[in-house]
C-alpha cells in the first residue's frame, strides 16, 4: 500500500481521495479496474473504516468510481473518453425566490463588521482603491482560494471589480474583441450580451447532461470559451469531471482559453468543494471569475478575477488604468469576512441546510 496520510490539517478522507484519483489520473488502476476495498484501506493507513468509506464515495460522486453492491468499488472514468451522446432536456433551477432564505448571510455579522470597519480604519476609508483592488482583500482571497477551491496564486494575480458583468468585459477587452467567444446555449443572458454590447463575435454551443456537447466543442472556431461549470444557469447542468478535463484538452491548442465563471459553486452539496479548471491545470490560458453576491448579498456589487501569470503583462498594459469601481469600505468588510472565518462558516452553514433538504 503506497497511500500515507500525514498530519497536516487536511482531512484524512481528501488526502486519501487525492491520492486515489491521482492514482487514476495516472493510469494506474485504468477503466474497469477495482479499487483497494474500505477494510483494506483502513487496516493498512490505520484509518477507520467510515473515512476510507468517505473517500470512496467521493471518488463516485465525481464520476470517478462506480460502487457495485457486494462487489466493491470499480473505475469508470477513462482520460480522454468523448462522450457523444444526444442531448437531453434540461432541468431549469428552482425560482431563486424559494431558495432565497437558505443563502442569506447573517445581517447581525454584516452590522458588526461594517461596525468595526468604520472604527478601525476610519478616515482611511475615504482613500482611492489601488487599480487592481486593496491589498487587504487580494490578499485574504488568496489565502481562502488555497484553502478551500484549490487555487494556489499570488495576491497579484487576483483582480477586484463590481460584479462578474463588469470583469466579463475586462476579460474581452484584454483578450481582444476579435476574438470569437463561445459560451453555453442556454446560458446566463448577461454573458451573452455582455459580449455582443462590447462588439465581439459570440457562438452559443448546445448543453447535454454533462457539458457542452463534444460534437459542439470540436467544430467550434471560437478562440475563448466561457463555461459555468456548476450548475449552469438557467439549466442547472454541472460538468464532470471528464468533462471539464475534455474542457482543458480544449484549450491546449494555442491562443486558446478558458473563462471559468464560478458563480454558487461554493454551495455544492458534495462533501467536499467543487474542483476548479484553474486548478485542475498547470498551463496558463485558464481565467477565474466568481462574486459575492451570492455567498454574502445581491446588493454586493463586488467580484473577483484571477488571473495566470503569464496574462498580468497584457492586463498591465491592457487594463491597468483603470481604477477599482468597489468602494474601500466594501472591500475591508469582505477582508474581514474572510479573514474571521465569517464567510465560511455561513457556507457550511447553508450547505448542511441545503443537503438535509434533498434528504
Amino acid at each position: 500500500m503506497k497511500y500515507l496520510i500525514s498530519s497536516s490539517s487536511k482531512p484524512a478522507y481528501l488526502q486519501l481521495y487525492e491520492q486515489l484519483r491521482e492514482d487514476i489520473f495516472k493510469g494506474n488502476y485504468v477503466y474497469g479496474a477495482r479499487l483497494p476495498s474500505k477494510r483494506l484501506l483502513s487496516e493498512e493507513l490505520g484509518i477507520s473504516v467510515i473515512t476510507a468509506e468517505h473517500a470512496l464515495s467521493l471518488l463516485c460522486e465525481e464520476g470517478y468510481a462506480q460502487s457495485r453492491e457486494r462487489k466493491g468499488y470499480f473505475v469508470i472514468f477513462r482520460e480522454g473518453e468523448v462522450f457523444s451522446a444526444p442531448s437531453v432536456a434540461c432541468k431549469p433551477r428552482p425560482h431563486a425566490e424559494k431558495a432565497k432564505a437558505e443563502y442569506e448571510f447573517p445581517f447581525s455579522v454584516f452590522a458588526r463588521t461594517v461596525r468595526r470597519t468604520l472604527s478601525d480604519y476610519g478616515e482611511e476609508l475615504f482613500e482611492k482603491s489601488p487599480n487592481m483592488g486593496c491589498i487587504e482583500l487580494r490578499q485574504e482571497l488568496s489565502r481562502y482560494l488555497a484553502r478551500s477551491r484549490g487555487i494556489k496564486v499570488l495576491p497579484e494575480q487576483i483582480i477586484i471589480g463590481s460584479g462578474s458583468e463588469y470583469l466579463y468585459g475586462f476579460v474581452m477587452e484584454m483578450l481582444g474583441r476579435e476574438k470569437i467567444f463561445a459560451i453555453e446555449k442556454p446560458s446566463y443572458d448577461k454573458i451573452r450580451k455582455v459580449y455582443l454590447a462590447g462588439g465581439a463575435k459570440i457562438r452559443e454551443l448546445d448543453l447535454g447532461k454533462d457539458g457542452i456537447e463534444s460534437s459542439e466543442l470540436k467544430l467550434t472556431d471560437a478562440d475563448v470559451l466561457h463555461i459555468t461549470p456548476y450548475r449552469s444557469f438557467p439549466s442547472g447542468v454541472t460538468a464532470t469531471l471528464s468533462k471539464k478535463r475534455e474542457y482543458l484538452r480544449w484549450a491546449e491548442m494555442k491562443g486558446r482559453f478558458l473563462v471559468e465563471d464560478d458563480f454558487e459553486s461554493e454551495f455544492t452539496l458534495s462533501r467536499k468543494p467543487e474542483d476548479t479548471l484553474f486548478s485542475m491545470t498547470s498551463g496558463e490560458n485558464v481565467i477565474y471569475v466568481n462574486t459575492f453576491s451570492r455567498s454574502v448579498a445581491p446588493s454586493i456589487r463586488a467580484g473577483y478575477m484571477v488571473l495566470p501569470q503569464s496574462l498580468l503583462p497584457l492586463y498591465e498594459t491592457k487594463l491597468g488604468f483603470y481604477s477599482c469601481t468597489v468602494p474601500r469600505l466594501e472591500q475591508m468588510v469582505l477582508a474581514s469576512f474572510l479573514s474571521e472565518g465569517d464567510l465560511e462558516r455561513h457556507i457550511n452553514r447553508v450547505r448542511r441546510k441545503l443537503r438535509k433538504t434533498e434528504e
